[in-house]
């Protein structure tokens, strides 16, 4: 079978939310962490470095991922995981949000092709590490990738992830395939699709149509349904019951973090941002809770939901 990613969402998928994934579904070849921004203006915070630290994903396969457009920063952070034992390190050149392009940094950098070859060809000569690129088909159109696919092309990339969308679309509208098509036909590195994957069949629509994929990367479809993994595997389906058991793991790890109740009302909330979309008829439960001031309320509304088909 082609390999499985969990893509990293920013805020939700933290070591916490990893393990009790791995615990309850798992199913994914490797996670995708949450950026990292390390650069001479920012130091890597401690909760950054924390949420990557060997022994709080242990017996999860985890990857890094790094935000920036800085060579020397980025082969800096390669020497610091090395040593935590991490192999790989991915380069993240597609995330849309404004704070991010903002500072030149993520889809902002496919503006300038120019740029990124140099940038790339500073990293590929100051570290030996595995380097994987995630990325778009351009920051405003898809004409864009003709003109940075043969920069990636230059290049070995240990895996070229391809979201194909613009980063002027963000996340709306539907992937051009057929861009993707274009650039599964002419890319030198191993390819993996991502984006739009909310359910087995669209998997196997995928995979059939990219045989020769070197991976598939779900982010809000898995934490839409935790289980699409197990299921894209030939697994049970998703459960009512066992998505709420989930979330009462994740707010009972989330304070044995010591996050106040606030906050892992906050946590739950963004996660079942997602979830509730395979309860498109709940409207009241939904309200509910929405409205929940309490962890306890908030669970107590999602046991009402109907069994899911």
């Amino acid at each position: 079978m082609i390999p499985l990613y969990f893509a990293p969402l920013e805020g939700i998928t933290t070591h916490i939310y990893r393990r009790v994934h791995a615990r309850m579904f798992g199913g994914c070849g490797a996670y995708y962490a949450p950026f990292i921004v390390p650069s001479a203006e920012e130091r890597v915070s401690q909760r950054r470095m924390r949420d990557i630290l060997p022994e709080n994903n242990s017996g999860i396969p985890l990857r890094v991922q790094v935000l920036t457009d800085s060579a020397a920063a980025f082969c800096a952070f390669a020497e610091k995981i090395r040593s935590l034992g991490y192999g790989e390190l991915n380069l993240n050149l597609g995330c849309p949000a404004p704070t991010v392009v903002g500072k030149g940094r993520g889809a902002a950098q496919l503006r300038d092709p120019e740029g990124l070859d140099r940038l790339l060809s500073d990293i590929f000569s100051q570290t030996d590490m595995p380097v994987s690129v995630k990325t778009r088909l351009g920051f405003a159109d898809r004409t864009e990738m003709e003109r940075l696919l043969p920069v990636f092309n230059r290049y070995p990339l240990s895996l070229l992830i391809l979201h194909p969308r613009t980063r002027a679309q963000l996340y709306g509208g539907v992937p051009d395939i057929e861009a993707f098509a274009a650039a599964y036909t002419e890319t030198k590195s191993d390819i993996c699709y991502n984006g739009n994957i909310t359910s087995a069949a669209e998997y196997f629509q995928i995979t059939e149509r990219f045989p020769r994929l070197a991976g598939v990367m779900i982010g809000r479809g898995a934490v839409q349904n935790p289980a699409i993994f197990r299921e894209i595997r030939g697994g049970e389906r998703l459960r009512s019951e066992e998505l709420v058991s989930f979330t009462a793991a994740l707010a009972e790890e989330y304070r044995a973090a010591k996050l106040g109740e606030g906050q892992v009302l906050m946590k739950l909330k963004e996660i079942w941002a997602y979830c509730i979309a395979r309860y498109p008829g709940e409207k009241k439960i939904a309200r509910e809770m929405k409205k929940a001031d309490t962890v306890g309320a908030f669970l107590a509304a999602a046991c009402a939901l109907p069994p899911l088909p």
